[in-house]
């Protein structure tokens, strides 16, 4: 009998019944899930599911659609509200270098896979690695599907205070994982610059400055939007 490696036999991480996810959803009743092919199973996975969906005129349509599972995540931003600094992370991308961006370096919030943790834990852990921080007390601001089309991935968002005090470590994320990480520290005033000249072209980091401005620490110190007229 042929075996499977990650459906009836373990695969190179020990897991087995890749394909039995959303086999048994139910929650919408409009949409009946058919079958789940395994088609890829590397570090993460790579599914194709098939499930026939009721459209809004009654009408039943199959379709198929492909899911990258890579499990969830979270990310924080930890401001120095006294001094009016933020800390971000700087490192190599190369999603994004081979989709456009100059050199594939982005600067972006720390931020990792759950794994075995609670977003809480995860959070501060990732800051630990990548930032050489202890964080204060964290905020929980939101969780979000970031790019629900085709990565199942649930990321929760986080910000939490800091001082000069408390960057106890170098950071720089694991090396053994491939993790090359510069730290910045930059004023929060430029960082949200960066995210309007495209300097900060990642879109959790872009969320988490723009509601530090609106809603977060540094929402006193930012300036009314002046109202801008278009010609049509």
């Amino acid at each position: 009998m042929t075996t499977r490696p990650g459906v009836d036999a373990p695969d190179h991480r020990g897991r087995t019944g890749l394909d039995r996810a959303g086999r048994d959803l139910d929650r919408n009743p409009g949409v009946l899930v058919r079958d789940v092919e395994l088609t890829s199973r590397g570090w993460h996975v790579l599914r194709r599911t098939t499930f026939d969906y009721r459209r809004r005129d009654g009408r039943w349509e199959t379709q198929q659609r492909e899911t990258y599972d890579r499990g969830n995540g979270a990310v924080v931003l930890p401001y120095d509200s006294g001094r009016g600094n933020v800390l971000l992370t700087r490192q190599f991308r190369y999603p994004a270098y081979v989709n456009g961006h100059p050199d594939g370096m982005l600067v972006e919030a720390a931020a990792g896979l759950l794994d075995e943790d609670d977003p809480f834990t995860a959070v501060r852990r990732e800051a630990a690695e990548e930032l050489g921080v202890v964080l204060g007390p964290l905020t929980h601001v939101l969780d979000a599907y970031m790019s629900p089309g085709s990565v199942t991935e649930r990321l929760h968002f986080f910000a939490a205070p800091y001082t000069a005090a408390d960057r106890t470590g170098a950071g720089g994320g694991v090396e053994e994982e491939g993790e090359d990480i510069e730290v910045l520290e930059l004023s929060f005033t430029e960082a949200l610059a960066m995210t309007g000249d495209g300097r900060i072209a990642d879109g959790k980091t872009v969320l988490l400055l723009q509601w530090a401005a609106l809603h977060g620490p540094f929402a006193p110190l930012v300036p009314p939007a002046r109202a801008v007229t278009r010609e049509p």
